[in-house]
């Protein structure tokens, strides 16, 4: 188990008792099965000797026996039921949440989606409005759910994570927490029927719980959780803040050109959004419209795709700049210049050939024309195996 910025149970309690808003715990795992709903259960249990007003706002068990026992002891909310679709739906009751207003609230499965009449789309929002209200969570997700990740766990282990959740709400949290388990440990927990039920074990061991793909996720959470406790040592302490934004800007902020061309959007904002995580950054989402690229003039599908990945970018914590330019190399190189930014990423041009060739297109422009910045061209297909340049 590796651990950041403490992770006691004691220590957590110190947290609860600054603040007006609420305070986050989070544990990660690189897979179901590693003890995130067990250890939050027992952190539970910790608290409510310690005489801290604790209750479970959403666990799910999966029938595990072990900790099924666990909830035993603790106040649990009871889940709101939706009728949806000619089907019976419980979904975790936020309002009884917020008016029972505990000192900490346990929430599992952050990256859940709701049902469309819920108040929030997603679970994490839900989360963020019991913070707000000043109630303390600690809650779990498995590494694979992080925004940022999809095309990696995609590419790295050929499945395709549906429910995600912005790297920005990982940022935010007090406190993080990696259980970590040796693979063939995970394997044997799996066999013995202590994750999913034995008729379902053959089929998970052939696909998601291969030993290449846990292997991988559980690199990415151990690399994840380094990150996080790198961006915490590197947060200035209360009062330091331009000192701790000078040397947030020393290395060099990132930029990630959009243009309304929607293809590949998600890819080069998630690109982003690692990259400004690991030079504990800010980092810019700037699309610049030119003339021919007036609101008008774009098609209502373009449109849509375009407002849907700015909102994309806000959820992943970029702030999201809008500029109008003749040019559009020009517009983000002076917006560059201008916010101290040290890395630019664009994704290869789907330009006409003709344009390329001649160096005309956005991407081979600014490698030109960018001199002082580090310019990062993304490359969307994959590479042919076997050929040489």
């Amino acid at each position: 188990m590796t651990m950041t910025r403490r992770s006691r149970a004691e220590d957590f309690l110190e947290l609860v008792e600054r603040g007006r808003r609420g305070r986050l715990k989070l544990y990660i795992g690189f897979a179901a099965g590693v003890g995130k709903t067990y250890r939050m259960l027992e952190e539970a249990h910790a608290l409510k000797r310690r005489g801290v007003d604790v209750v479970l706002g959403f666990v799910e068990s999966h029938d595990r026996a072990d900790t099924q026992a666990l909830v035993e002891g603790l106040e649990v909310v009871p889940r709101k039921q939706y009728s949806y679709r000619d089907v019976t739906v419980e979904e975790m009751d936020l309002d009884a949440v917020l008016a029972r207003k505990p000192q900490v609230a346990v929430v599992d499965e952050l990256a859940h989606t709701n049902l469309p009449v819920c108040r929030h789309r997603k679970r994490y929002q839900d989360v963020q409005a019991l913070l707000d209200a000043g109630i303390n969570v600690i809650g779990a997700f498995n590494v694979q759910h992080l925004e940022s990740l999809n095309d990696l766990v995609e590419r790295a282990t050929g499945v395709a994570v549906r429910e995600t959740l912005p790297d920005s709400f990982l940022k935010a949290a007090d406190q993080v927490v990696n259980l970590d388990l040796a693979v063939e440990d995970l394997h044997e927990r799996l066999r013995t029927g202590k994750i999913y039920a034995k008729d379902k074990v053959p089929r998970a061991l052939e696909r998601f719980f291969t030993e290449e793909n846990l292997a991988t996720l559980r690199e990415l959470a151990l690399r994840e959780v380094a990150e996080s406790l790198d961006r915490a040592t590197a947060r200035p302490p209360p009062g330091e803040g331009d000192e701790g934004s000078q040397r947030s800007a020393a290395w060099g902020r990132v930029l990630v050109a959009l243009s309304s061309y929607p293809r590949h959007a998600a890819t080069l904002m998630r690109r982003g959004s690692r990259m400004a995580g690991r030079l504990n950054t800010d980092w810019f989402v700037v699309y610049v419209e030119t003339p021919r690229e007036a609101p008008h003039l774009i098609d209502a599908e373009a449109q849509r795709h375009l407002l849907t990945n700015i909102e994309k970018a806000k959820e992943l914590g970029a702030e999201v700049v809008r500029l109008r330019a003749r040019d559009p190399v020009e517009g983000i190189l002076d917006f560059a210049r201008s916010h101290g930014v040290g890395h630019i990423i664009v994704g290869r041009s789907h330009q006409p050939w003709w344009k390329q060739r001649l160096g005309r297109a956005v991407d081979m422009r600014l490698v030109r024309e960018g001199r002082g910045f580090d310019i990062h061209v993304v490359a969307f297909e994959p590479r042919e195996e076997g050929r040489r340049p």
